[in-house]
């Protein structure tokens, strides 16, 4: 039997370590929103504390079914306030690291689903 690596035909994360990721590649070091239908934008935050509920409101505009949301090097949840749009129009938020979150998109961006993942990558500090 010859056996195929999995292809993913949308854009997926490539790689990750603390303070940054890959997206096809291309290394990133701020927050990014990014779609399986190919949309990616800076996504204005630096820190959790930065959050807001207009963080939310923008990823209640996207055309998915699902958005991951990727809280850090270390999972915090979003205020139940600022997901209010997201439940009025009955998206789902799954909330999780994000190196957790970036695998859950590149598994279900390529089994075909519309996903959003809006992944906080926060300054690497050192630890002393």
């Amino acid at each position: 039997m010859k056996l195929q690596p999995d292809r993913i035909e949308t854009q997926s994360v490539t790689a990750y370590g603390p303070g940054w990721i890959a997206i096809q590649g291309e290394k990133i070091a701020h927050s990014v929103l990014i779609t399986s239908e190919g949309l990616r934008l800076d996504w204005d935050c630096q820190s959790f504390e930065d959050l807001g509920p207009q963080h939310f409101a923008q990823l209640a505009e996207l055309d998915v079914e699902l958005v991951i949301f990727g809280s850090g090097e270390r999972l915090r949840f979003p205020k139940p306030e600022w997901q209010v749009g997201l439940m009025q129009r009955r998206l789902g938020l799954e909330t999780m690291d994000t190196q957790a979150a970036c695998r859950t998109y590149n598994i279900l961006a390529g089994e075909g689903r519309k996903v959003a993942a809006a992944l906080l990558i926060e300054a690497s500090t050192s630890k002393n």
